[in-house]
């Protein structure tokens, strides 16, 4: 399944967590690890840089965090980010350098890559957000079945299903991936790098790279003029 691996959708440069990647081929299998790796890379960042508010908490000081946003730990907030007012980080989050956290927007279990805006009343959960990847209003992530069983991957166009072993995985935006406001990526979506999803969609499955998903069955390539 090449459309949802790591080398695929992510520029690993772009993330501090970087090295969460290495020896993984699928984005989904570090879902689990996250809370950990945040923990111990929490511990390890420079103090001249990084301050540490509350239990498990690191914050740059260059980033803007308004008043009346939660974080709970672990967390960690990078170089010029912002989390806008009433964001609500329930943990085991990483905010990337330049990302945007809007106006009640919330975060669970989630890496996100330098630039990526989720900006305005979006939902976020066990979920990988790549290079300037960008949720539109209103649009979330799904991240647990209707009947509770585990999640599976399933891809159209590789004709291909993969068992994720896991009961959470929301969504894996890849670089620069679009998504349209008022949207539903439900449970195990994949979004490849500069694709786009229409808005007010219930997207499922993998969307390869460099395509435009506009409805269920209508998935065309990206055309550029």
């Amino acid at each position: 399944m090449n459309n949802a691996k790591i080398s695929e959708l992510y520029t690993l440069d772009e993330t501090i967590a970087k090295d969460l990647f290495t020896g993984h081929e699928y984005p989904w299998e570090i879902l689990p690890l996250i809370k950990d790796y945040i923990l111990s890379l929490g511990n390890t960042l420079p103090v001249d840089e990084y301050e540490k508010r509350g239990e498990d908490v690191w914050i740059h000081k260059s980033a803007k965090v308004f008043e009346s946003a939660y974080i709970n730990g672990p967390c960690i907030i990078c170089e010029g980010a912002e989390v806008r007012h009433c964001a609500f980080i329930r943990g085991s989050a990483i905010v990337g350098k330049n990302a945007v956290v809007g106006n009640s927007t919330e975060l669970k279990n989630v890496i996100l890559f330098n630039g990526v805006q989720v900006p305005h009343y979006n939902y976020v959960g066990d979920s990988i957000l790549g290079f300037k990847a960008h949720m539109g209003a209103g649009s979330i992530t799904s991240n647990v079945k209707s009947d509770k069983t585990l999640v599976v991957i399933k891809d159209g166009f590789d004709n291909e299903n993969i068992e994720t072993g896991i009961k959470k995985v929301g969504a894996m935006l890849g670089d620069r991936a679009e998504i349209g406001c008022n949207s539903v990526l439900n449970p195990g979506t994949v979004v490849g790098r500069d694709s786009r999803v229409y808005p007010t969609s219930c997207v499922r499955g993998v969307i390869p790279a460099s395509h435009i998903f506009k409805k269920s069955g209508e998935i065309v390539e990206v055309f550029e003029r």
